[in-house]
């Protein structure tokens, strides 16, 4: 019997299973599932995989394997996904911890934290606090009410950064000691566009405009504008614009 709501009650589910929808108070999947329309769920937990044609809405996510959505994801209160997430419209979540891959095509909205292990493709990102080690593409906004932190495992590149407070620590020599990566800049692994925040720091990232009270270089830090006070510096940051010269003949960056 359904509720208020439209909810089913509660669902336990094993193997392979298809839906046309689901609207239940819980469902708890162990296996495979294709729901080719929406799914309005109060807690979900899966098991293996989750593959959706319509959009997602639930109180609660957790899933532990794939999740594959076509259309708009909302949860309400907290979204943990571990493993590869590939999502093809908005994302909007109180909470979220990402551990493995997190796509989405469309704009990832959290209202409160925002923690990511592996990596983050997105188009534009808000939260009040944003947490990631690995790596990130996100070309368009990344808005926090409050810190945005990472540490960079991976090639990255990031668009404009707002926030109370910026840190961002590239890889270091030790984790990208290729070669040409060496002689032709190590700190190009990440790339930001455009800080703006009270304070930043930062190490072994590429940076165009930081706009902030107080700016911290760290090893490896490269900035081409900065408007603010530079607290304190590495020797081997660097400040202004750089020129990148071609390798020699027979050399591929």
């Amino acid at each position: 019997m359904s509720g208020p709501s439209g909810r089913a009650g509660p669902v336990r589910e094993a193997g392979t299973v298809r839906h046309d929808s689901i609207h239940a108070t819980s469902w708890e999947l162990a296996g495979l599932a294709k729901v080719q329309g929406d799914v309005d769920v109060g807690t979900v937990a899966v098991k293996g995989l989750l593959s959706v044609g319509g959009k997602v809405v639930a109180d609660r996510l957790s899933l532990d394997g794939t999740f594959d959505s076509v259309g708009p994801v909302d949860v309400h209160e907290t979204l943990e996904v571990d493993g590869t997430t590939r999502l093809g419209a908005s994302v909007r979540a109180g909470s979220l911890r990402s551990r493995g891959t997190f796509h989405t095509t469309g704009p990832l909205r959290v209202d409160r934290g925002l923690f990511v292990e592996g990596l983050l493709e997105a188009p534009s990102v808000a939260a009040t606090l944003f947490e990631l080690t690995g790596g990130a593409e996100i070309p368009g906004e990344l808005v926090a009410a409050g810190v945005v932190r990472a540490r960079f495992r991976a090639d990255s590149r990031l668009g404009e950064v707002r926030a109370q407070r910026v840190e961002l620590h590239g890889p270091s020599t030790s984790l990208v000691p290729t070669l040409l990566r060496t002689v032709f800049g190590g700190a190009a692994a990440v790339h930001v566009d455009r800080i703006e925040a009270g304070s930043v720091e930062l190490s072994a990232v590429d940076v165009g405009f930081v706009r902030a009270d107080a700016v911290v270089l760290g090893a490896g830090a490269h900035v081409t504008t900065v408007e603010g006070t530079i607290v304190r510096r590495h020797p081997s940051s660097r400040v202004g614009p750089e020129s990148r010269s071609p390798p020699p003949h027979g050399l591929f960056r």
